[in-house]
């Protein structure tokens, strides 16, 4: 902090110090000091005090020689500031403030020349209006006179209409516009004149519409938003398109009524096809024009109005339809059907009787299934066919009818590419009167009928189902017939999910879908897959009569032909189900009976997330129907093996290995390299044998089923056999220990390699994995010392399937070898 200045300019810092130095030195008892060392001491404390106090004093002196600085710098500044602000205050006194008092005045001038020419032209705009406001009401006067030219009439009325509001009500006005012709204010002229105008274009509008006089309709229809009475023309409008829609609905009506049409074809679908279709025309035709007289979006209201006459004419349509196709008749049939043979089908086989049933008895019927023809023919099923078709191509014709009144609602045309946009369905629709006709009528007996006709047709491919003729496990025999070797009944079953699947899609509807598709799913997990599964147990179960001996063989053909029934179906399933979710996105449509479309989910479901359901839908139909199938074809596919390959397997080998010794010497190992053809007899002794006997028994073994089996059931068949193979053949060498050398071992490791390569012809290197624990025991007979103690160093690098006790066990395999 600054010391205080005297009136001379110097500080107080003699003063200063003393107040420091008194205050920092204590009292010392110097005068109490009794000895020469008490006060020396004292005396040096003193000193050290008196010298911390002089350099404090020493560093205030020169700190204020800095300050006396500063305040002399200040001083020269101040002197300076004070000359400016004499010049300053001289200049404003002198100049500024005589410009400061022009601009004054010349701005509130401006502003009050603003505030006039502000006034002037709101007075002429004013006057600007009067003087249209009269000219438009002498205009409507006279046009509405003899000239009775109503256009101009309607063009004075909407050139008044945008005349504001205070204008036309104001004094000024009132005492300009009337004239002696004239005489009442304006706003009541222009009042009675667009009353006059509405009844007067009222009744040549209804007028015009009696005659069918299309020219004078659309005239007087433009006329009506310029006369501010846009809703009345909406309406008078509305009513006369529903006129002509109700008219055209009848006459489609009439012509087929009381008369054949009604009753062969598609003709109520085609009457419901042409009422959408004209609506469709009349929105698309006369959108334009109303959107163009009365404003943007205004289309919805006509819209509306067809959609309640829609809800009338198609409501009456589907009514007379379903009475004339007996609707409700067929669906109590169809409730009331009890599907005997499948039912019959699934319960336990009936104990055998001895003796014959007396002529007409119910046992003789029942054998004969005359019990359930009646039911059986009760139901026309071709019928029921054609009935979904037309059901189908009405509800198709619906959604189409939906995307374009969605698409029309939101404003924008179907040429824009609007399919990719997410619709989403108007309330005027959702909420109408025809879409619960149609969920009623035609959704629900869709999703019923079509569950039926796919039991139905389940149960009566099975009623007809074929087996494939000419079949043979004789391999030199020849087949007959073409691959892949299946019953009739699949056929027939797939072609009708095929059907029912494109008919769904073709519906676009997402509550067909979400009842449909589950239902032909629950119909091939049950009916389908579950009449298969009792011909596998009940009727072809491949069980050998005598203990020992292989079953039948018509009994093998036919569980071989049921198991290719189900690897088929799952191929037809998938296809099925690929192609529908694959299927890329066109534009073209499809005329025929099921109403299917090329088009892609997408634009088939534009409507939410209905596409994605319907894909998802698709995709549960083929994991189910996949993972029932596939369950039963493993169990089939191990009872094969069960009952058919594994009694021969072992004797297989054991004709393989026959004489075959494994104890030899090195000339002898020669010997036995001759050519398997040299020997004379079985081969036992040549290089190969076991090669040349496993071949001949495995081929003999594999073919006849191969040639039966579809390459799927095939490769399943053959990596069970392969897998049971390599723990025979394991067992096989194991059976060696202690009964083989040296040579042997060579011989061994060289047969056991050559049955492998017999095993994965054809490329099948992955049936390997089967043998990777016999290679290892031949690999560990046949090491050399040194390797051995390498492997036992480094097992670790190597991926074993032996574990080392297997490892030792195989080492000492040869006789004579130490592990």
């Amino acid at each position: 902090m600054p010391q205080p200045i005297s009136v001379d300019g110097t500080s107080n810092v003699w003063q200063e110090a003393k107040t420091v130095a008194g205050s920092e030195t204590p009292a010392l008892p110097i005068d109490g000091g009794i000895s020469v060392g008490e006060i020396q001491a004292t005396m040096a404390k003193l000193s050290q005090q008196e010298a911390r106090v002089t350099a404090r004093l020493d560093a205030l002196v020169a700190s204020q020689n800095a300050l006396k600085h500063d305040l002399s710098r200040l001083d020269i500044l101040r002197a300076n500031l004070g000359s400016q602000a004499v010049s300053t205050r001289s200049i404003s006194n002198a100049m500024l403030s005589q410009a400061a008092s022009t601009a004054k005045r010349l701005s509130v001038a401006v502003n009050q020349l603003d505030l006039e020419q502000a006034r002037v032209k709101a007075t002429l705009d004013v006057v600007e209006q009067v003087a249209e406001l009269k000219t438009c009401v002498l205009g409507v006067t006279g046009s509405m006179g003899a000239a009775q030219d109503w256009e101009a009439a309607a063009t004075y009325l909407h050139r008044a209409s945008q005349i504001p509001s205070h204008v036309l009500n104001g004094s000024f006005a009132e005492q300009i516009v009337p004239t002696a012709e004239v005489p009442d204010p304006p706003s009541v002229t222009l009042a009675q004149a667009a009353d006059s105008l509405r009844v007067l274009f009222l009744r040549e509008f209804e007028q015009a519409a009696k005659e069918n006089n299309g020219p004078r309709v659309t005239r007087f229809f433009k006329l009506f938003p310029l006369i501010g009475k846009s809703d009345v023309g909406l309406d008078v409008y509305g009513r006369y398109v529903c006129q002509g829609v109700a008219t055209r609905a009848r006459s489609n009506l009439n012509a087929g009524t009381g008369g054949s049409q009604s009753t062969e074809g598609f003709f109520y679908a085609n009457a419901l096809t042409k009422l959408f279709e004209h609506i469709a025309q009349i929105v698309e035709h006369h959108g334009g024009l109303v959107e163009l007289h009365y404003g943007e979006g205004r289309m919805v209201r006509i819209i509306e109005r067809l959609q309640m006459e829609a809800d009338v004419q198609g409501g009456i349509l589907i009514d007379t339809w379903s009475d004339e196709r007996s609707l409700d008749r067929k669906l109590t049939d169809i409730r009331s059907y009890a599907f005997t043979f499948l039912v019959q089908s699934f319960l336990p086989a009936p104990p055998a009787r001895t003796g014959t049933p007396r002529s007409g008895s119910p046992m003789r019927k029942g054998a004969s299934g005359e019990s359930t023809a009646h039911s059986e023919d009760s139901i026309d099923t071709k019928g029921i066919d054609g009935l979904l078709s037309e059901m189908t191509v009405m509800v198709a014709r619906w959604s189409l009818y939906c995307r374009f009144i969605a698409l029309k609602s939101k404003g924008e045309s179907s040429s824009q590419g609007a399919e990719d946009k997410v619709l989403s369905v108007p309330p005027l629709l959702r909420n109408s009167g025809l879409a619960a006709k149609i969920a009623d009528r035609l959704i629900s007996p869709i999703n019923l009928m079509t569950t039926f006709l796919l039991r139905r047709s389940v149960e009566r491919a099975f009623q007809l189902d074929e087996q494939p003729s000419g079949l043979s496990l004789n391999p030199s025999k020849p087949l007959s017939t073409n691959p892949p070797y299946m019953s009739s009944a699949v056929d027939d079953v797939m072609y009708i999910v095929n059907q029912v699947v494109d008919r769904s899609l073709a519906t676009s509807q997402r509550p067909v879908i979400a009842n449909v598709i589950p239902s032909v799913a629950r119909v091939l997990d049950s009916d389908f897959i579950g009449m298969i599964q009792r011909k596998m147990r009940d009727e072809s179960y491949p069980k050998a009569a005598i203990q020992g001996a292989l079953p039948p063989e018509n009994t093998i053909i036919a569980f071989l032909v049921l198991i290719n029934n189900l690897d088929i179906a799952c191929d037809y399933v998938r296809r099925i189900v690929q192609t529908r979710i694959e299927m890329p996105g066109t534009t073209g449509s499809n005329d025929e009976d099921t109403g299917a479309s090329p088009k892609s989910l997408k634009a088939l479901f534009p409507f939410g997330d209905d596409a994605l359901y319907a894909r998802n839908a698709l995709k549960s139909l083929q994991q189910s129907f996949d993972t029932k199938a596939l369950e039963l074809i493993s169990d089939g596919i191990y009872v094969v093996f069960k009952n058919v390959v594994k009694p021969r397997l072992r004797p297989l080998l054991s004709d393989a290995f026959r004489d075959i010794d494994y104890q030899l010497n090195e000339t002898e190992l020669g010997n036995a390299n001759r050519p398997i053809e040299d020997d004379e007899e079985t081969g036992a002794g040549a290089d190969g044998a076991a090669q040349y006997h496993f071949q001949r028994g495995w081929d003999a073994l594999n073919q006849p089923i191969k040639r039966i089996f579809t390459d799927g059931n095939f490769e399943r068949l053959l990596s069970t056999t392969v897998s049971y193979l390599g723990e025979v053949l394991e067992k096989r060498i194991w059976s060696y220990y202690g009964r083989i050398n040296d040579v042997g071992a060579v011989r061994l490791e060289r047969d056991i390699a050559s049955l492998i390569n017999v095993v994965v012809r054809g490329g099948r290197y992955g049936l390997r994995d089967a043998f990777v624990r016999c290679t290892q025991i031949c690999l560990i007979m046949n090491m050399e010392e040194e390797e051995w103690a390498e492997i036992q160093a480094s097992e670790d690098e190597v991926e074993w399937k032996l574990d080392r006790e297997e490892r030792t066990r195989a080492r000492a395999i040869v006789q004579g070898r130490d592990s």
